[in-house]
C-alpha cells in the first residue's frame, strides 16, 4: 500500500532538460580582444532526466530504476576533468539556462511541509565549493587584494569577525538588524540546535580555532569552516564539490561519518562530486558517471552503475568492446575503492581485471632525468616561531642547531637542486612556512630567516642591499589555494600566464622575446586541458607539437569562465613558466583527475622535452620524446639542478615523482617537532614511503 507519505513530490525534478551557459537566440558573448565570433555555447546534459525525492522511501533512482532499499537517495557525481562536475551541481540549484524552462522545477519547497525558511531554493539547497569564486555562501568568498600579504595586514571591520561569529552567521555589520533577524529564525524554525553545533564543531575539528578571525585560517581550515557553516543552516539539499578535496586523512576520517550520519537520517539530503581515482563514500546510494562532453554516461542506484563501468573497462581492455572516446577508460582504474569508517576498502576496478594502472606502475621511460646537483641555500630558517598573540601558529617546538645548541622554533634549510615535500595536518603551519618563503607574511622581518643568501633587513657588513618584497616574489614561482583565491577572475588565460613577469596580478608584465615563446609554448602544450567545451582533457599527445598555433581562444576566455580543474592548470604553469629559483606547489594538483595531474608532473620535470606514448591496453603510461623535441623547438625545459622545489600535498599521486626530502610537521596546538627524512623513490609507487612520513 502506497503511503501519503510516498506520495509527496520530489525535491528537485528535471524532465527533459537542455541546458545552456547562455540563451541559445542571444548574441554571442564577447570581451576579449579576438572575441568576435563569441563563446561556443553547446547544449549541457542534452534531454537530462532527473529527481531528488523528498520521501525516504521512495525507490525510483534518477533513470526510474528500482534502487531497492537504498534509502533516502543520497548522489555522488563522478568524471574526469571538463566532464561538467560543478557545471551539473550548479544546474540543480537552479543556474544556466533551461529549455524548456518548465523542465527544471523544484515541487517540493512549494508545499506545507517544508519550513518557511527553506522555502526558496536558495536556502533550500546549499552549494559548497572550493572554486574561489564566492558561490559557495560562506562568506570566505574570493580576495580582492593585489598581492597575498594583504592576507596579514591590518583587519577591516568588513572581515573582523571570529570563525564562532561565521558559523552562527553573525557576520552583519549592525548588530540590531542581526538581532532582529536571529529572533525571527528562531520563532519561525526554532534555533540552531545546540547539539548540531557542538557536534559539528567537535567532528571538523573546529574548537581551538572558533576565537580566531576567519582571515586567518589555513586552506584545509577554511574548507572545513564553509562545510561547518552550511550544515549549520540546516538546507533541505547539500551540494558538495569535492569536500574531501584539500583535507588531510586525519580530517577525511572523522568528516566522512559525520556526513553519514546526516545522510542516513536524510538531514540534509547531499549530491557530492569526485574525481574517477577518490574513493566513494560508502554512505552514497546513487551515482552519476559523466562523459568528456558534458552528458550522462551512466546514471541509477551506485552498484548498478559500478558494475555497468567495470563491464564497459573489461570488455575495452579484452577487445570484445570498442572504447568511446568520450568514456576513456584510462580514467576508470582506480574506481571501486570505498572510503568507510575503517579505511579506504574495496577492489579498484583495475585489479579486478588485472590490468596495471598507470597512476600505480612506474612508467617505463626513454628519458632520463639527471641527478640534480645540490648547490646552495635558498631558504635558511633557523628558530622560526610564528605567534599570534599568545596562540603558536609554527613552531612550538626546538630543534638541535647545527652547532649543537637546542634553538626554539623550526630550523630548515632547502638549496639549489633539492625537491621537498611538506606535510603535515590541515592547521599544523604548512601554508604559513609558504607565505614566510614568499615573505608575504610581515614576520619574515623579525624572524631568523634568510632568502637568497640574504636576510629581510640590512646587517652589518653586508655590502649588498636587501631584498625587497618584490625581488624575492620575481624569484618564486608559486600555485597554492590562495593564489586561486586572489587571482583576479577577469583576466584572460593568456594574461593570468604572463603575470608570472609581473609584481602584482594586474601590474603589466616585463615580457622579453623569450618570456612571449615560453607564454606560447606553454599555452599550445596545455590547449587541450584549459580550453572550455572541447569535450575532456587529458589526452596525453593532443600536446606533442603538432597542434594549431592558433592561440586566439587564450585572449578571449577569461580565468573566472574556466573549470575548476583548467584554472588550476593555468596557476600551475604560471608557477613554473618562467623558470624561478624556487617553485612552490601547494596542493597544485588537487581538482584534478589523474590523466591531468601526470601531465602537469611530467612537465614539471621534463619541460617540453617528454610526452606520454599513446595509451595501450594493458600497459602502463610510457614517457617519450616530445615532437617539439624532435624538431628542436622546445623553450620550456623542466626543472633544473639551479631551481629548488617545495610541494604540499595530503594525496601521495599529487606529490611529483622526483620529491625525495620531506618534512612533517605536528599536529597543532602540541610540543611535538617537525620530523625530517629522505625517501628512497617516488611516493606514489609504495605505499610503505607514505605511511613512513605520517606515523606519529
Amino acid at each position: 500500500m502506497t503511503s501519503l507519505a510516498a506520495a509527496r513530490p520530489p525535491i528537485i525534478r528535471i524532465a527533459g532538460g537542455t541546458f545552456y551557459r547562455h540563451h541559445p537566440s542571444s548574441v554571442p558573448v564577447s570581451g576579449g580582444p579576438t572575441s568576435s565570433a563569441g563563446h561556443p555555447n553547446p547544449p549541457l546534459f542534452s534531454n537530462l532526466n532527473f529527481e531528488l525525492p523528498s520521501d525516504d522511501n521512495a525507490q525510483s533512482g534518477g533513470t526510474g530504476a528500482s534502487s531497492g532499499p537504498l534509502t533516502p537517495h543520497n548522489w555522488c557525481i563522478v568524471g574526469p576533468s571538463l566532464a561538467g562536475k560543478t557545471t551539473l551541481l550548479h544546474l540543480l540549484r537552479g543556474q544556466h539556462i533551461c529549455l524548456p524552462p518548465a523542465a527544471r522545477a523544484y515541487p517540493y519547497l512549494a508545499t506545507d511541509d517544508v519550513p518557511h525558511r527553506l522555502k526558496s531554493t536558495s536556502r533550500a539547497i546549499r552549494y559548497v565549493g572550493f572554486d574561489a569564486d564566492g558561490s559557495g555562501g560562506s562568506g570566505l568568498g574570493p580576495a580582492t587584494s593585489a598581492y597575498l600579504s594583504a592576507r596579514y595586514e591590518s583587519r577591516r571591520e568588513i572581515t573582523d569577525f571570529s570563525l564562532r561569529d561565521f558559523l552562527l552567521g553573525n557576520t552583519e555589520l549592525n548588530p540590531y538588524r542581526e538581532s532582529e533577524h536571529a529572533v525571527s529564525q528562531a520563532t519561525d524554525d526554532g534555533a540552531i540546535p545546540a547539539s548540531l553545533v557542538s557536534r559539528v564543531i567537535k567532528d571538523l575539528r573546529l574548537e581551538p580555532l572558533l576565537d580566531l578571525p576567519v582571515s586567518f585560517l589555513s586552506n584545509g581550515q577554511g574548507r572545513r569552516a564553509r562545510i561547518a557553516r552550511a550544515l549549520l543552516t540546516r538546507p533541505a539539499v547539500m551540494l558538495l564539490d569535492e569536500p574531501f578535496m584539500g583535507l588531510d586523512p586525519p580530517t577525511v576520517a572523522s568528516l566522512s561519518p559525520l556526513l553519514s550520519d546526516m545522510a542516513a537520517k536524510a538531514a540534509p539530503r547531499f549530491i557530492l562530486t569526485s574525481r574517477p581515482q577518490d574513493p566513494l563514500p560508502s554512505w552514497v546510494s546513487h551515482l552519476i558517471y559523466l562523459r568528456t562532453d558534458s552528458q550522462v554516461a551512466a546514471m541509477g542506484p551506485r552498484d548498478t552503475v559500478l558494475e555497468g563501468l567495470r563491464s564497459y573497462m573489461h570488455g575495452v581492455r579484452s577487445g570484445k568492446l570498442d572504447e568511446d572516446d568520450k568514456i576513456p577508460v584510462h580514467a576508470l582504474g582506480e574506481m571501486g575503492l570505498f572510503l568507510t569508517p575503517n579505511g579506504i576498502q574495496g577492489k579498484s576496478f583495475a585489479e579486478d581485471v588485472h590490468v596495471t594502472h598507470a597512476s600505480t606502475a612506474v612508467p617505463r621511460s626513454s628519458l632520463t632525468s639527471p641527478a640534480a646537483s645540490i648547490g646552495e641555500p635558498v631558504v635558511e630558517m633557523n628558530g622560526c616561531v610564528v605567534k599570534y598573540g599568545e596562540r603558536i601558529a609554527l613552531g612550538n617546538w626546538s630543534q638541535k642547531a647545527a652547532n649543537g645548541t637546542t634553538v626554539p622554533g623550526l630550523i630548515w634549510t632547502v638549496r639549489r637542486g633539492e625537491r621537498w615535500g611538506v606535510f603535515g595536518p590541515n592547521g599544523s603551519g604548512k601554508t604559513t612556512i609558504v607565505s614566510l618563503l614568499c615573505s608575504d607574511h610581515p614576520q619574515t622581518y623579525s624572524l631568523p630567516i634568510r632568502l637568497f643568501g640574504q636576510s629581510r633587513l640590512p646587517e652589518p657588513n653586508q655590502p649588498k642591499r636587501p631584498l625587497t618584497f618584490w625581488d624575492i616574489q620575481a624569484r618564486v614561482g608559486h600555485s597554492s589555494p590562495e593564489v586561486h583565491q586572489h587571482m583576479p577572475r577577469g583576466l584572460t588565460v593568456r594574461q593570468v600566464v604572463q603575470s608570472a613577469w609581473a609584481d602584482t596580478f594586474r601590474a603589466k608584465p616585463q615580457l622579453t622575446p623569450d618570456a612571449t615563446d615560453k607564454v606560447e609554448a606553454c599555452l599550445r602544450w596545455f590547449a587541450a586541458d584549459l580550453q572550455p567545451n572541447l569535450g575532456g582533457s587529458g589526452s596525453t599527445n593532443a600536446t606533442s607539437g603538432s597542434q594549431s598555433d592558433d592561440l586566439a581562444w587564450a585572449d578571449s576566455y577569461y580565468f573566472g569562465e574556466l573549470s575548476f580543474s583548467a584554472q588550476r592548470v593555468l596557476l600551475f604553469i604560471r608557477a613554473v613558466a618562467k623558470g624561478p629559483d624556487i617553485v612552490v606547489l601547494d596542493e597544485a594538483f588537487s581538482g584534478m583527475d589523474e590523466s591531468v595531474r601526470d601531465k602537469c608532473e611530467l612537465f614539471l620535470t621534463h619541460g617540453e622535452t617528454a610526452t606520454f606514448a599513446p595509451h595501450s591496453s594493458g600497459t602502463s603510461k610510457q614517457i617519450v620524446k616530445s615532437a617539439v623535441a624532435k624538431q628542436a623547438k622546445v623553450k620550456v625545459q623542466g626543472l633544473s639542478d639551479q631551481q629548488a622545489l617545495i610541494c604540499i600535498a595530503h594525496i601521495k599521486e599529487e606529490v611529483p615523482d622526483c620529491v625525495r626530502e620531506w618534512i612533517c610537521l605536528p599536529e597543532a596546538n602540541t610540543t611535538a617537532a617537525a620530523r625530517f627524512g629522505v625517501l628512497d623513490g617516488p611516493l606514489r609507487t609504495d605505499r610503505r614511503r607514505w605511511d613512513e612520513i605520517w606515523a606519529q
